[in-house]
């Protein structure tokens, strides 16, 4: 890890998008990001809250949560066609796309090959 890396102080719980704007300076600040597209009503959607917890706690990136009823434009740009879907993205791209609830230990492993 250099000394810029160690001074950015990646959050350790998830950050839920308030505006749209928010999104680019999320992705801009820090170098991964795990996008979680959501809707409160999915039971799935649901199961996975606990996991990326322990995703913002464990690893390097951070986590942002979208509601994809609430930014459907958002959740439109990204292709996002069945939820939760989650989006790595790295040095502000995406990168990776995964749809349905994975282990924390597969989230962790693909952040590991960006970070």
């Amino acid at each position: 890890m250099t000394d810029e890396q160690a001074t950015k102080t990646t959050p350790t719980s998830p950050i839920t998008l308030e505006s749209s704007d928010d999104f680019a300076t999320v992705v801009a600040d820090h170098d991964v990001v795990l996008v979680d597209f959501y809707a409160d009503w999915c039971g799935p959607c649901q199961m996975l809250e606990p996991i990326l917890e322990t995703v913002a706690q464990e690893t390097p990136a951070a986590v942002l949560k979208v509601d994809s009823d609430q930014f459907q434009q958002l959740a439109a740009q990204h292709g996002v066609r069945g939820i939760p879907t989650t989006v790595l993205y790295a040095n502000g791209e995406p990168q990776e796309s995964l749809v349905g609830v994975k282990q924390a230990d597969q989230y962790a492993a693909l952040i590991r090959q960006y970070a």
